[in-house]
């Protein structure tokens, strides 16, 4: 064939290989998102991460709704007023948030004393990290209580969406070789017509096809297909890695059914009535039966869950009399840190003035208690980073508030400065 029409097939070649590209690499475009000062998306960043994690996340429901997409839902100026003050938008009378609050169990959200150039910050950066995983939007929670990961962070993306990006790059692939096998046709059939071809070259022209598995064993596609594959794998076998031993969102069921939503909620029960140990030694233990006997001697005294304590430390309720076959409750175990990391609650509670819903998150409203934070090293990491150190009051911290306000003046002392990320704090 003449270098003319070698020429033209050498064009069509390129042109599939071109489309090939194309259309994969456009399975993993993102939102395009508007241009943000790098400096303002890192003081959102702060912000949101020290606000707002304890009751939202980007792309999931926690406590309150996700955030992803959140000014396509409301304008930035109702969202000002909603962050300052939402009991204040509530009481107004606003459909929506009324609704909202409705929605979520009427939990009401704290008010936030920020300016709006910080919320507007804020709103930047869940904007821009909402645009990195098309993660589609969670349907709002109506029955109350949070949505309960089994995973790590939301902002880590899941296997399970790997895995539909593979389904989707296949058939987008089926699809453009269909496209490209109709452009060929058409192109040989438009290079068949042209009357200066000869008969000879016309019957050779006619005589090719395309082969789409020939196509399929090129270079450039087997290429493709093995880096889709080993990403995969690769992804899937480092996400098993980082969930070894993390626990978020495990509830076993306890051989007596109790409900933190009606004794620290409804009856606002304190957590150190319960927990004695939480102010005073490494662990907040668990409380002993004595304890639920304190009310439970003539609270409830028919409930079936009661009768299981009388039964267990050999109570019968009608002389008041104790006996001796006593049996221990085998309760199961919720939050458990790995023996290679020290955890001291009443450093954390006294020293630190930590809540419990700090680490445990909103406990008022479990009826099954299950364990709300990842408790990563990661995740303790970052609370150190950010938490402020409160030396008011502690003559201990003299020293350092005097040498970290030499040093800087425009940022309080925080965990980081004092040590919070020395290895042997926990591990020793």
């Amino acid at each position: 064939m003449s270098r003319k029409y070698l020429s033209k097939c050498r064009i069509i070649h390129v042109a599939i290989i071109a489309l090939i590209l194309f259309g994969s690499s456009s399975l993993y475009s993102q939102e395009s998102t508007e241009s943000v000062d790098p400096s303002v998306l890192a003081a959102g960043e702060k912000l949101y991460k020290a606000n707002c994690t304890q009751c939202h996340a980007i792309n999931e429901v926690v406590i309150g709704p996700s955030l992803k997409n959140i000014e396509e839902r409301r304008e930035r100026t109702w969202l000002f007023s909603w962050i300052k003050n939402s009991q204040k938008v509530i009481e107004s009378g606003d459909d929506y948030a009324v609704a909202l609050y409705a929605a979520y169990n009427k939990t009401a959200m704290p008010s936030y004393p920020f300016t709006d150039l910080e919320i507007g910050s804020i709103l930047d950066y869940i904007k821009v990290e909402g645009s990195k995983v098309p993660v589609a939007e969670v349907a709002a929670i109506t029955d109350g209580g949070p949505s309960l990961n089994q995973g790590g962070s939301g902002d880590n993306i899941s296997s399970a969406f790997m895995y539909a990006v593979l389904i989707v790059f296949v058939f987008v692939l089926g699809l453009i070789l269909v496209v490209l096998g109709l452009i060929v046709s058409l192109l040989t059939k438009y290079i068949s017509s042209d009357k200066e071809i000869s008969e000879e070259d016309k019957e050779l022209i006619t005589s090719q096809r395309v082969n789409v598995f020939d196509l399929l064993k090129t270079n450039t596609m087997l290429g493709i297909i093995i880096f889709a594959f080993v990403s995969i794998a690769l992804k899937t076998g480092i996400d098993g890695l980082f969930t070894v031993g993390v626990q978020q969102g495990y509830m076993p069921t306890q051989p007596i059914a109790y409900s933190h939503e009606i004794h620290a909620g409804q009856y606002e029960i304190d957590c150190n009535y319960c927990h004695t140990g939480v102010r005073k030694s490494k662990s907040a233990n668990i409380p002993s039966a004595n304890i639920c006997m304190n009310c439970h001697v003539s609270i409830k005294t028919d409930s079936k869950e009661i009768q299981k304590i009388y039964a267990a430390i050999d109570y019968d309720p009608s002389t008041g009399a104790y006996g001796t076959n006593t049996k221990p409750i085998e309760w199961v175990r919720v939050h458990n840190l790995p023996d290679l990391a020290y955890f001291n609650h009443a450093q954390h509670v006294v020293v630190g003035g930590v809540e419990c819903e700090t680490c445990h998150g909103p406990i008022k409203e479990m009826e099954v208690v299950y364990q709300y934070s990842n408790l990563t090293m990661g995740w303790c990491i970052n609370c150190h980073r950010e938490t402020n150190v409160n030396a008011k009051g502690n003559d201990y911290y003299n020293n350092l508030v005097e040498l970290h306000e030499a040093k800087n003046t425009k940022t309080p002392m925080k965990v980081v400065d004092i040590g919070g990320l020395e290895c042997s704090k926990c591990h020793y």
